[in-house]
């Protein structure tokens, strides 16, 4: 999302987390094709000098110390997953204040899921010997499902600045009622649509277009998963970054009264919630 473009509203948010849902699917299509190959997630396997960690974090670590040298995690949508991060080589970029101060965190949920539960349904091959290509794709489905996942705090934003919902949000939070919060966050209808479409697009893309007119399409993936991890996994971790971020979002000792009376100004309409 590009956060210079005047202010955040519905349809950014919307489109960045469509735009996210074909590259998590993209990523795990490819991911499918290679081993289980769990020897990368386990430590001291590769002889790494001065590293104890697995081949992975090995990777991860240093693609974020070259991801953070030109400025990525500078970015308020993107958060890296360990410490070692450099200082970036470009000049800073003066982001506009779009979301209420946080640490919000869950990398660690995102990465231990990841691991144990969304490779074992997506592969089946034991081992292939293909480690390096496995944690190359590896760290691009982690850092599009980190991405993702904490994009819950710009929806979460989102419907706390909606006029219509402003003030019942405001009551909610400030008597730390976590299931009516959770209650008023959660839409079925727009999740059932979302797993809908998710699926949809984990058909088309992972087609194989190459076969004859009266073949069935041979499927990279099967479809269904796609939607399976968006229920099991991705929408739960992302309920709960939003979650905790509302809970905290009246904590800010500088916040304006008006923003406390409801009285914000957003261009997000419930209506229109496609997320």
């Amino acid at each position: 999302m590009n956060f210079f473009e005047g202010e955040m509203s519905l349809e950014k948010v919307r489109q960045t987390l469509i735009r996210l849902e074909d590259t998590i699917i993209f990523q795990l299509i490819e991911r499918s094709q290679f081993g289980k190959n769990k020897i990368i997630y386990e430590n001291n396997k590769f002889g790494f000098k001065d590293f104890n960690g697995s081949f992975l974090e090995y990777y991860v670590k240093e693609r974020e110390s070259l991801d953070s040298s030109i400025r990525r995690y500078d970015s308020p949508d993107e958060l890296p997953f360990f410490d070692k991060i450099q200082k970036p080589i470009l000049p800073n970029l003066d982001y506009p204040k779009v979301l209420h101060p946080n640490n919000i965190n869950v990398n660690k949920k995102i990465w231990d899921s990841y691991i144990n539960n969304i490779v074992p349904r997506i592969c089946h091959i034991e081992d292939d010997s293909n480690y390096g290509s496995s944690a190359t794709i590896d760290t691009s489905c982690l850092q599009a499902l980190s991405r993702r996942i904490h994009f819950g705090k710009f929806v979460a934003e989102a419907k706390f600045t909606d006029p219509k919902y402003h003030d019942e949000y405001v009551k909610l939070i400030t008597n730390q009622e976590k299931d009516k919060i959770y209650e008023l966050l959660t839409n079925e209808d727009v999740e059932r649509k979302l797993l809908t479409r998710v699926e949809k697009k984990a058909r088309t893309f992972g087609q194989d277009i190459e076969f004859k007119d009266n073949d069935s399409p041979h499927l990279k993936i099967q479809p269904i998963i796609i939607p399976e991890l968006y229920r099991d996994f991705i929408m739960p971790l992302t309920k709960e970054v939003e979650l905790e971020y509302l809970l905290n979002r009246l904590n800010n000792p500088n916040m304006s009264e008006k923003e406390k009376e409801g009285n914000l100004h957003s261009s997000v309409d419930k209506e229109n919630y496609k997320f």
